[in-house]
Parts: C-alpha cells; sequence; structure tokens
C-alpha cells in the first residue's frame, strides 16, 4: 500500500529556491547532453551544441560543467544513480528475485519511452566508459560493477529457490546487459505505441528462451573454419602490406576496444607494434580511418561466420548457436578481437550510417535464421527482429569474458553465456 502524500502544490519547489533551481538546470543539461551523446556520439558533440539546444550561452553552460570530459563524467553518473533508485524502487515493490529482474528489464525499455515522451530524463548508454581518464573511469567503472552484482544476486537468489533454472548467473548477467544496453541502437525503429509490447516480447526471450523443443537443449560440437593464414611469401608486397594491415586493424581494434576512442594513440598502437610512425602513416591515414577499417574488417569475418553456419546443414536453431559461439570465439581468442559498437558515434555520421547498414544487414541474417527455426519447428514463435537484436547486443559485450568469471576454454564459455538465450531463465517443462 502506498503512502499517503501531499498535494502536488506543496510538493512543487518554491521559485525563490535558488538550489532547487541549478539543480532542476543542471538535472536539464545532463538529460540533453545525454541525448546528444546516444545520438552523435560524445566526439561529435560540442558544449556548443548542448548549449545552443538548450538556448544557454556557453558561459551559461560552464557554470555548471568546465570541460567535455566532465559532462561525459556526469551524465555516466547520473545514469548510474538513476539505475540504482530504479533498482531500490523495485525492491520496495517485489520481493521475489524473478519480478524484481524482470521489472529491471521492463523498466529500462520504459526509461527509453519516457525520455522520447518528455515523462523522464535522458539516460546516457554507458557506450564510451574506456574514454574516461583517471578518477571518472574508476568511480564510474565502479558504480557499473555495483549495479552489475546488484542485478546478478538476483538471479543467485532465484537459482536457489528454485524459481530459475540452473545457470551461470555471472554470464547471464553480462549477456541481459548487453542486451538491454543496445536497446538504444534500435528502439527508434519501433513505433512508440508498440515499445511496451515488444519489451515483453523481449523479456520473454530470456525468459522462456529460444528452443521449442521439450528439455533442455545441449549445444552440438562446434564447427570451427580451419583455414590456413599460409606462408609468407617475402617478395610478394601486396601480401605483405595486407598481413601489415590486418596487424594494424587487429592492434587497433585492441585499443579502440580497450580504451574508447578519445583515449586510443596511433603512437601507442604504433610501439606496440614496433614499428616507426612513418611506417604506420603509410598504410594507416588518421585514427578516424583505422577506426573505420577495425569496423570493416570485423565486419568482414562476422559475414563469413553466418555464411559458414548458412551452409552448415541442421536446424535454424543450430545455425543460430553455431554462429554465436564461433563470433564469440573470436572475440574472445587469438583470432579477434572484433570492434566493440561502444566507439561507432566516434565515426562521422556518412560512414557510421555504412557501417550500421552493413551491421543491419549482418543481424538480418540472424533473424533468416530464426524465421527458419520457426519454420522447422526448432524455435518457438518469437519476433525474429527482436530476437536479432537482443542476441546482437550480448554479442557485442560479450568481449573480455574472462574479465567477469574464470575461462577454463573459449567455447564452454560461451555456451554459458548464451544459454539463457536457448534455454532462458525459468524452469522448463
Amino acid at each position: 500500500m502506498e503512502k499517503d502524500r501531499p498535494s502536488g502544490q506543496h510538493n512543487a519547489p518554491s521559485p525563490f529556491n535558488r538550489t532547487a533551481q541549478h539543480d532542476a538546470k543542471r538535472l536539464a543539461i545532463l538529460s540533453q547532453a545525454a541525448k546528444l551523446f546516444n545520438y552523435k556520439g560524445s566526439r561529435a558533440t560540442t558544449l556548443r551544441d548542448i548549449a545552443d539546444s538548450l538556448g544557454l550561452t556557453k558561459t551559461s553552460l560552464y557554470y555548471y560543467v568546465k570541460t567535455k570530459e566532465e559532462l561525459i563524467y556526469l551524465c555516466y553518473m547520473a545514469a548510474l544513480d538513476h539505475h540504482q533508485a530504479s533498482l531500490d524502487a523495485i525492491e520496495q515493490r517485489y520481493d521475489a528475485p524473478v519480478d524484481r529482474a524482470s521489472a529491471f528489464f521492463l523498466q529500462t525499455f520504459d526509461d527509453w519511452l519516457a525520455a522520447q515522451e518528455g515523462r523522464g530524463p535522458h539516460v546516457a548508454a554507458l557506450l564510451e566508459i574506456a574514454s574516461l581518464k583517471g578518477a571518472h573511469r574508476e568511480e564510474v567503472e565502479s558504480l557499473y560493477i555495483a549495479l552489475f552484482k546488484r542485478l546478478r544476486a538476483y538471479l543467485r537468489s532465484g537459482i536457489a529457490d528454485g524459481s530459475l533454472r540452473q545457470f551461470e548467473a555471472t554470464s547471464a548477467t553480462r549477456a541481459i546487459l548487453g542486451s538491454v544496453e543496445w536497446a538504444f541502437s534500435w528502439l527508434h525503429n519501433i513505433p512508440t505505441e508498440q515499445v511496451h509490447s515488444t519489451a515483453r516480447e523481449a523479456l520473454d526471450i530470456v525468459a522462456r528462451g529460444l528452443y521449442a523443443g521439450p528439455g533442455t537443449y545441449l549445444p552440438r560440437p562446434l564447427v570451427r573454419d580451419q583455414q590456413e593464414a599460409g606462408s609468407l611469401q617475402g617478395f610478394n608486397r601486396e601480401q605483405q602490406n595486407r598481413l601489415k594491415q590486418e596487424a594494424f586493424y587487429r592492434t587497433g581494434t585492441w585499443f579502440f576496444n580497450k580504451q574508447g576512442f578519445s583515449g586510443t594513440s596511433l603512437d601507442e598502437i604504433a610501439d606496440r607494434l614496433n614499428v616507426s610512425k612513418g611506417a604506420f602513416y603509410y598504410h594507416i591515414k588518421n585514427k578516424e580511418d583505422l577506426l573505420y577499417n577495425c569496423y570493416s574488417r570485423s565486419l568482414d569475418m562476422v559475414e563469413r561466420v553466418y555464411g559458414e553456419a548458412a551452409e552448415s546443414g541442421g536446424s535454424g536453431l543450430e545455425k543460430i548457436e553455431q554462429a554465436c559461439r564461433r563470433i564469440f570465439y573470436i572475440q574472445n581468442s587469438d583470432e579477434g578481437p572484433l570492434i566493440r559498437y561502444n566507439t561507432i558515434t566516434a565515426l562521422p555520421m556518412p560512414r557510421r550510417r555504412e557501417i550500421l547498414s552493413r551491421t543491419d544487414a549482418c543481424n538480418e541474417r540472424f533473424g533468416d535464421f530464426v524465421r527458419e527455426g520457426i519454420k522447422d519447428g526448432s524455435v518457438r514463435d518469437v519476433s525474429p527482429v527482436i530476437a536479432q537484436e537482443m542476441i546482437a547486443g550480448a554479442v557485442n559485450a560479450s568481449m573480455d569474458i574472462s574479465l567477469w568469471r574464470p575461462v577454463d576454454g573459449v567455447d564452454d564459455a560461451a555456451i554459458d553465456y548464451f544459454d539463457i538465450f536457448f534455454n532462458g531463465l525459468l524452469q522448463r517443462d
């Protein structure tokens, strides 16, 4: 039962309360900055853009925030405070762990919708934590880990009380967070009146999994392409240049994933590869061009995986599983890494649209596997679009799984990671 509250008139802040006015303006700035960062990216968004969109002078904005680094940090802190406050409210309302986890999942979709409808602030997608420096990064990472542990505790409690089936809770939490964090990138394609039903369909996939059969789905052995790189021919300059570029893209991807776009230095990459800056710039024009090529390389690899899965035979569900595990293996082995989309907003809009168009085409291949599985009876009747986006978000978050849990074998970790998408969180019949 809700407690009695005084009327809205008594709750309204006094127009003479300067602290309340300052706080309200600060929240408006953080909401607008989050909106622009989510759409344009922090690199392309200037403090003047934010000031102009709010009808402020740049001097007025400096009264609240001094640098863009500080503004990104404040937006991320506001986002994490928002999520923690949501969990506080959810815990007041629900006792059962499964209800708490479900409510948080649905809340993230409503947060996005509330911002579009003007019911709530824009919440920053936590894309560029790696670009923060020093104490800012440490504090944001610490709060993110605290949020992660709080959500994982719900899953572990549900396993303990029998409301959830047995699964590896750390991997499941990471996969779920990756899915909901990815939602900002595709929900704009959904009519606003369908966002809540979309959220419920997404939750149903996580709760019950894709597998349409009885009992628990057990994965088959992973089929990996065994192509050999071939020997390096000393006088084949084209091959030498191609291998050098591959080394630049692989190392660049690693740095962009770890340190973000702003935090990555081309000199640092050259030093890691033990090449001169002159040799480096012979192959790479600039940092933006390197990032673009890192995305292109990753998409080449993912497209090849989907092509191999399509030709592998088996049911639609088996093709989904093989593609997921193969991509996970690349991401977490010497074959990778694949670029994380945390840096996508660092690309200028034309190149970003090109990369996202290729990404959508890749995800649609995955959706085709879902449709094939529905047709052959291996996959439940779910929305292929929602399923492909949910798993795309989880794949994007799968890098460095060893930082979150012990990994005895990469493929075993992949099976644990994607288990909830096949078998769900709830007990199976």
